[in-house]
């Protein structure tokens, strides 16, 4: 048996390809669903949020986005769900400029981008707002990646707990003390206590492998170097979409990103604090995201704010995640995904299952062995 340690978008992903490849697996979360995986904006766009040191992790990207559509289908089927359950779209990524100095770094990230023989198409202010009216007539110009989409991550969660259980594959809402460790390595894990209406459950687990998907607490149970990162984001409200595509901006070298979604929801993120475990909402945290919003897109101070909210993304010091063994035998790592966890969920999941090998080197545990 697997035992799956973690209730977000990666730890359920593996768990139901592991489970739809014929492996026993238990899931253990004592609140799935509940961290990084809720706050999410569920943005899949590894060519707008390329930078200048992180080429390997646009290769994860690239390629777990090319899983998406048949990761989506597959997965609105075995759920019960029709086509556009997950709110996948696939409509591009529009990046805006506010100044002067937010133009000349977008335009340099365009060089750094067609270098890398991406497909992008730069924009001028007038013809971003061609595209997206609602957008300020301040907007200097823009880059489209078109092929960029996003998703709905809390409906994307509701369908993989779904899938499952028609699966029958147990979840077992308690916290993981430990794991547990023996002359062969890892063999399972020692539960605390259940969540309220969620127990009894035994003291321990015995498994043939564990998977650390975990996040940002991954290393309250291993030797990884994950940090949580703070994000605060915004969920405001409106009959009708305000937007057409996401649009991601940098306003007085600040970045600032705005979602929709089909039902008139529009997610705005995020900043990023290292702060430890601190989860709290701020009166700044959330006065900068509606500041730079507004300059984008004056239209959202018309919009009820809905929802705020502070997820931990899981960092590591390369921004890579880690996947695959853990050092120890038994133990598998699914961990370490910072901003990208809802991207590179079906990728994670293939690299656990061994349906991908060949990015395997990349994300490899090892590379900070030494």
């Amino acid at each position: 048996m697997d035992v799956i340690v973690g209730g977000g978008v990666v730890g359920l992903s593996a768990a139901w390809r592991l489970a739809r490849s014929g492996r026993p697996v238990t899931v253990v979360d004592p609140a799935p669903v509940s961290g990084a995986t809720h706050a999410a904006a569920g943005m899949l766009a590894p060519v707008s949020e390329v930078t200048f040191t992180e080429e390997p992790l646009l290769r994860l990207g690239a390629a777990s986005l090319a899983r998406w559509p048949a990761f989506a289908a597959e997965l609105a089927a075995e759920a019960g769900l029709g086509s556009g359950a997950l709110d996948y779209r696939a409509d591009g990524t529009l990046d805006v400029a506010f100044g002067a100095d937010d133009l000349a770094a977008l335009e340099e990230t365009a060089a750094f981008m067609e270098k890398l023989g991406l497909r992008v198409e730069r924009l001028s202010g007038r013809e971003c707002r061609r595209l997206e009216p609602m957008l300020a007539p301040s907007v200097r110009g823009g880059l489209l990646a078109p092929g960029d989409a996003w998703v709905d991550p809390r409906r994307v969660a509701a369908a993989l707990l779904a899938a499952l259980e028609r699966l029958g594959v147990p979840m077992v809402r308690a916290r993981v003390r430990e794991l547990l460790r023996g002359d062969e390595g890892v063999q399972g894990v020692r539960l605390g206590p259940g969540e309220a209406g969620g127990g009894p459950y035994p003291e321990e687990l015995r498994a043939e492998r564990v998977v650390l998907a975990a996040g940002a607490w991954s290393g309250a149970l291993a030797e990884v170097p994950v940090r949580p990162v703070k994000g605060q984001i915004l969920r405001l409200r409106s009959p009708r979409p305000l937007l057409g595509r996401c649009v991601r901006g940098m306003v007085h070298g600040l970045p600032v990103y705005l979602v929709p979604r089909g039902d008139g929801e529009l997610v705005v993120g995020a900043t990023q604090e290292e702060l430890g475990f601190d989860t709290r909402v701020t009166a700044g945290g959330v006065y900068e995201l509606l500041r730079d919003a507004r300059e984008l897109v004056p239209g959202v101070t018309e919009l009820e704010l809905a929802e705020v909210v502070a997820g931990l993304r899981p960092g590591t010091p390369d921004n890579l995640p880690l996947i695959g063994p853990g050092g120890e035998p038994g133990l598998l790592l699914a961990t370490g995904h910072h901003r990208g966890g809802v991207l590179l969920a079906p990728l994670t999941a293939a690299l656990l299952t061994g349906e991908e090998e060949e990015l395997a080197p990349l994300c490899a545990p090892g590379r900070f062995a030494a």
